[in-house]
C-alpha cells in the first residue's frame, strides 16, 4: 500500500527518487495519464497552496477528482473521519488526499482502508508533501543538502512543516538549526537552537515559518512589529546572508512579519518557486500512489 503519511516511513533512496522525479516532471518529462483512477481531496482545514496544487497535479495526470466539501458533507451530521473515508472507498474512490486538524489522524485509517492515503497535513504532526517540495527546491539549487546548514526560524513548537523538515533534512545529511522566539522552540525535535543573527549569518538555507496568529492572538505580549524586528528577515539581516543562501517559506506569508515586504521577491528568495515545485512534487507522489512511475532507471 503506497500510503504517503510521513517521510519517516520512506527510505532516503525513495525520497531522493521522488525528488528526482519531481524535477524531471518540471523539466517536461513524459507523463502517463491515469484516467481510470479517482481521487477525493478531503480538506478539513483551510488551504490554498496545498489544495490547489493537488488539484493541478491531478489535472496534469488526467485523474478523475470526486468533488468533496466538508461543509456540505455528513461530517456536519457527526460522521467520523473513518466512516467518511470508508464510504468513499466503498463507492469506488481509489485514493484519498487528506488534511485534518487531528495529529496522526492517518494511523487509525491505515488499518481500515485498502486504498492509499496521502497526508496533506495533520494537526501539529507532519506535512510530508510540503517537505518534499521544499527538498525539491533545495536540490534544484544545490544538487543535494549534504553538509548544508538549514535554519528553521519561527514557531517550531506548533509547526508540522518544521517537524517534517527537521527530521528528513538530518537524514539526508544537512545540519538543522532552530531559531526564533526561545519560548516557541521545540526541544523534542532534536536540533540545536541559536540566536537569530548568528544562525542567519552562517546558513545556506533559511526556512521562515508563518507566525500562526490564530494561536497567538490571545498572547498579549505578541506584537507583529516586534516580531519582525527581533526574529524576522529584515533588510539589515538580508545584507548579512551569504550570497549563495536561499530563502524559503511554506506560506501563506505575513509580509512585514516573518520577512520584509520587499524581500519576498528578492533574487535569493525561492518562495514562489516552492509553490511551482509543489505541483510537480505532488504529481510524483500521486504517481507513486498508483504505481505509475516510469522505470527505476529514470526515477
Amino acid at each position: 500500500m503506497a500510503h504517503f503519511t510521513s517521510l519517516d516511513e520512506l527510505s532516503t533512496k525513495e525520497i531522493e527518487r521522488l525528488i528526482e522525479r519531481g524535477l524531471q516532471l518540471k523539466q517536461g518529462a513524459p507523463v502517463q495519464p491515469i484516467p481510470t483512477k479517482t481521487v477525493a481531496n478531503l480538506f478539513f482545514e483551510h488551504s490554498t497552496r496545498t489544495k490547489c496544487s493537488f488539484d493541478m497535479a491531478e489535472h496534469h495526470l488526467g485523474l478523475h477528482v470526486l468533488p468533496f466539501e466538508t461543509a456540505t458533507s455528513s461530517v456536519q451530521k457527526g460522521e467520523t473521519l473513518l466512516d467518511t473515508c470508508k464510504t468513499l472507498q466503498a463507492i469506488g474512490v481509489d485514493a484519498l488526499v487528506i488534511r485534518h486538524g487531528e495529529t496522526g489522524y492517518y494511523e487509525q485509517l491505515q488499518h481500515h482502508l485498502s486504498i492509499p492515503i496521502i497526508n496533506a497535513g495533520d494537526g501539529s504532526g507532519q506535512h510530508p508533501t510540503q517537505s518534499l517540495l521544499d527538498l525539491m527546491t533545495m536540490y534544484e539549487v544545490y544538487g543535494n543538502v549534504i553538509d548544508k546548514i538549514v535554519v528553521i526560524c519561527g514557531d517550531l513548537r506548533h509547526s508540522r512543516v518544521a517537524r517534517s523538515n527537521a527530521h528528513v533534512l538530518q537524514r539526508l545529511g544537512a545540519t538543522v538549526i532552530g531559531s526564533g522566539p526561545r519560548e516557541w522552540f521545540d526541544e523534542t525535535m532534536g536540533i540545536e537552537y541559536r540566536e537569530i543573527d548568528e544562525a542567519f549569518a552562517s546558513s545556506d538555507i533559511i526556512m521562515l515559518l508563518r507566525v500562526q496568529h490564530e494561536r497567538h492572538l490571545a498572547d498579549q505580549d505578541f506584537r507583529a512589529t516586534d516580531y519582525h524586528l527581533h526574529y524576522g528577515l529584515t533588510r539589515k539581516r538580508m545584507e548579512q546572508l551569504r550570497p549563495s543562501a536561499i530563502i524559503l517559506h511554506p506560506a501563506p506569508i505575513n509580509r512585514g512579519v516573518e520577512i520584509a515586504e520587499e524581500l519576498v521577491e528578492h533574487p535569493q528568495s525561492r518562495i514562489f518557486e516552492q509553490m511551482t515545485n509543489g505541483v510537480f512534487a505532488r504529481m510524483a507522489i500521486l504517481e507513486r500512489a498508483f504505481n505509475q512511475q516510469t522505470t527505476k532507471e529514470t526515477i
